[in-house]
């Protein structure tokens, strides 16, 4: 049992590693393309659909390899199990980051993709794209933070766990957006923003 445990453990984290080097390798291309070309950075096709399909994947081997751990902790040590708030907090961060995977794939991509590049989007839909984006990769990474953090177990209160996650996020959507207005300054003035809100 401890070894069918540990073969499980070993595929969730690869998983979870896998979805977060896409996320992190990704976003970091597309900041430094946006600094360099400004509003002629397109976004790539292909590589949003790759990334899109890759990082579904890793969701759902990450739900079924949780799942499955979950089920052979709970035989062992019982419905107590769930009360561990470490263990809410993951299930509720993936609960989230699955939610935002589907407003990400179903409705953040195509309106980039059919704005065509960042600084091409209409401020609500920068917005948007900001926003869902930052969320998944904070959430991808916090999990990955919660899946090794076994000190964390029973320790703390489920509001102290997850204390650390809104302030990342609302960090990360600042940054992004000082990001966004470097790049705006340093734009070659061939896109405007307000004059292409047809692309949004």
């Amino acid at each position: 049992m401890e070894l069918l445990r540990m073969g499980i453990v070993y595929v969730h984290l690869l998983a979870c590693c896998v979805a977060v080097g896409l996320v992190l390798t990704s976003d970091i291309s597309m900041a430094k393309k946006m600094l360099k070309h400004g509003a002629a950075a397109t976004f790539d096709k292909p590589h949003f659909n790759s990334l899109q399909k890759v990082v579904s994947l890793s969701l759902a081997i990450l739900w079924l390899t949780g799942i499955s751990i979950i089920g052979l902790d709970v035989s062992g040590a019982g419905l107590e199990y769930f009360n561990n708030p470490k263990l809410q907090a993951k299930i509720i961060i993936v609960s989230l980051l699955t939610l935002n995977g589907i407003l990400l794939h179903n409705t953040v991509m195509p309106l980039m993709l059919k704005a065509g590049a960042m600084l091409r989007m209409t401020p609500n839909a920068q917005m948007l794209a900001v926003t869902s984006g930052t969320f998944s990769a904070v959430s991808w990474f916090y999990a990955a933070m919660l899946g090794i953090a076994r000190p964390l177990s029973w320790k703390y209160s489920l509001t102290e766990v997850m204390a650390f996650y809104p302030l990342l996020i609302v960090a990360g959507i600042t940054g992004m957006l000082a990001l966004i207005s470097v790049a705006r300054r340093r734009d070659n003035g061939q896109y405007s923003l307000f004059a292409n809100r047809q692309y949004a």
